[in-house]
């Protein structure tokens, strides 16, 4: 806190020393509801103006007219509501785009349905890549199971074809991908994935889970020039006409080309918003790889190519290469809602699973344990997906080693989704600064069914907003896109403060919180997350003029309606974005 007040004063003195003619501001937004997002209870300001890409002034509208010079622009914001830029705290940015050019799955009824719209995508496949949808979920399938080898078969028999589902944990290929990939039937089940074999326990059936999914995944051919590029200008226009800034790829590695497609977007200057990178994999090694190759060319270092590539940003953040910055890497210690991994069994097992089934990890302890003991005293954030409480434990321990080795420091790990997490796991968390970021977009399609397996204690105290809350401390709202198929910002609020599933149920009453705490938890505290909060995040002078205009204030409507508020402009560093 005293470090932000710091920056403050050093900004109002700042300007204070400026000349006369440098107080004019570029724009001056007035007339509408200024919500700052200062602070633990709403704020608002009269007027708001904007200089080089940066917040001059916040305050009474007669003192913003003193700012008014010859080329000045006022913005009548005509009863609209003005907030800082959406954060995205945990989505796939360089996935999604590259989704943007496969077969929507999204509400298939049958697997009839499926195959039926991945031959559509035949034709608008190049003839040397794979054929790729995505977005279906097996128990929403009339057969309530993914589809086979011999189904995907249909769509080509001799071009490789694969299907992921719409939490991007699970798949299924035909027998040209599994070739492609070099899956075999002696092919053994990796570490934390599987496989789904045929009768004879051996033969590939199609369907395949978590690591075993990536392991054929990797294998698809990368996307290059054009295709590269769209990927990026894609998702790019897609964040911000949901009102995002700032977006996230939780997962840089999770296709064997991510990392030439955001080095091919830094060069060629396609980024318009910011983009906060973690590199991923399942596996030590190639966290590393993939954490080093994007590293060496932020090295300022490193043969100049900094020096090539910055661009100049208003706030002088000289982590961010145009618009990139690699600030974290990224663990999936288990997996989706059927397959997380807990200390105490599911209440009503997955289909297909029997037994006390309770998920299973996806890494080994010494693996975590090594990347905490590396970067724990680094300013890189180690970024960890869970939904189960054991998962929650592997963390913890790590963290707690790399504590007693190194000694405490502001790290801010990432607790992703940290769906289900037992009181004695949420002291832990305050002791060490660990901040969860909640996927509440997931209670909608996924609420009946967490009510269903993990029963009503888990189900009810899932995604703890309110508790985190009452004690203090920080958590962020994220839609980890494309598992939610829209990328909306409002639409987690409306999930945060609601809660309701797909039929109308409140799951966890008791851990719905306001609007404006919902909104801090895409703004405010979002950028705390992302260790940015001393440039975004609020509505100060010296901050980035990262803005959004709604046509309606979420504090102000029916909380159920909150979804339903449209995105009207999207600032950028004082530029618009998008515009409805």
């Amino acid at each position: 806190m005293r470090l932000a007040n710091l920056f403050t004063a050093v900004v109002f003195a700042s300007f204070a020393n400026l000349p006369a003619a440098a107080e004019t501001a570029d724009a001056i937004f007035t007339g509408g509801d200024i919500l700052t997002m200062r602070g633990p209870a709403a704020e608002y300001a009269e007027s708001l103006a904007v200089k080089d890409g940066t917040i001059l002034f916040v305050g009474p509208r007669a003192e913003a007219e003193k700012l008014v010079g010859p080329e000045t622009k006022t913005i009548d914001l005509a009863g609209k509501t003005l907030l800082p830029g959406f954060i995205d705290t945990h989505g796939h940015f360089i996935y999604f785009g590259k989704n943007l050019v496969d077969a929507n799955l999204f509400g298939c009824t049958d697997i009839a349905d499926l195959v039926a719209r991945m031959k559509k995508q035949v034709a608008q496949t190049p003839a040397d890549g794979w054929i790729v949808g995505f977005g279906y979920q097996a128990r929403a399938l009339e057969e309530k199971r993914p589809p086979t080898c011999e189904e995907l078969d249909q769509v080509s028999a001799d071009r490789p074809v694969m299907v992921v589902d719409s939490s991007g944990h699970l798949g299924a290929a035909n027998a040209a991908a599994f070739t492609a990939a070099g899956i075999t039937a002696d092919t053994p089940d990796p570490t934390g994935g599987m496989f789904t074999r045929k009768a004879d326990g051996k033969s590939l059936a199609g369907p395949m889970e978590e690591t075993a999914l990536n392991a054929v995944r990797s294998r698809r051919p990368p996307f290059t020039g054009e295709l590269a590029a769209r990927a990026v200008t894609g998702a790019a226009q897609v964040w911000a006409s949901h009102g995002q800034t700032t977006a996230m790829e939780a997962g840089l590695g999770l296709g064997n080309d991510d990392i030439g497609i955001v080095l091919n977007a830094i060069d060629k200057q396609l980024l318009p918003i910011d983009l906060y990178v973690a590199a991923k994999d399942s596996a030590l090694d190639d966290t590393l790889a993939a954490s080093y190759s994007v590293a060496t060319q932020y090295n300022p270092k490193a043969g100049g190519i900094v020096e090539k590539l910055r661009a100049a940003r208003p706030d002088l953040d000289q982590r961010y290469v145009n618009r990139v910055r690699l600030g974290g890497v990224k663990f999936w210690l288990d997996g989706s809602l059927d397959t997380a991994w807990f200390t105490e069994p599911y209440t009503q097992n997955p289909p297909g699973k029997t037994g006390a089934f309770a998920g299973y990890r996806q890494i080994p302890d010494e693996v975590l344990d090594a990347v905490f003991d590396r970067y724990w005293p680094t300013e890189l954030q180690i970024h960890m997906h869970m939904n189960g409480d054991a998962a929650a434990d592997q963390a913890l321990a790590a963290i707690a080693k790399a504590v007693k080795k190194h000694g405490m420091h502001d790290h801010r790990p990432v607790f992703v989704h940290a769906s289900w997490l037992r009181p004695d796991q949420i002291e832990k968390m305050k002791a060490c600064g660990a901040i969860p970021s909640f996927l509440t977009a997931g209670i909608i399609p996924g609420g009946d069914a967490v009510v269903k397996l993990w029963g009503p204690e888990r189900s009810a105290g899932a995604m703890a907003s309110r508790t985190f809350l009452r004690a203090g401390l920080p958590f962020t709202y994220s839609h980890d896109a494309p598992v939610s198929p829209v990328p909306s910002i409002l639409a987690l609020v409306d999930a945060g403060v609601n809660r309701r599933s797909g039929s109308g149920q409140v799951v966890g009453p008791d851990e719905r919180v306001s609007p404006y705490d919902a909104l801090r938890a895409v703004t405010s505290t979002a950028a705390y997350q992302l260790k940015e909060e001393k440039t975004k995040g609020t509505l100060e002078p010296g901050k980035l003029a990262d803005l959004v205009i709604l046509d309606n204030n979420p504090l102000k409507v029916e909380p159920t309606t909150i979804k339903d508020i449209a995105v009207v402009e999207t600032i950028k560093d004082g530029r618009t974005v998008f515009a409805r």
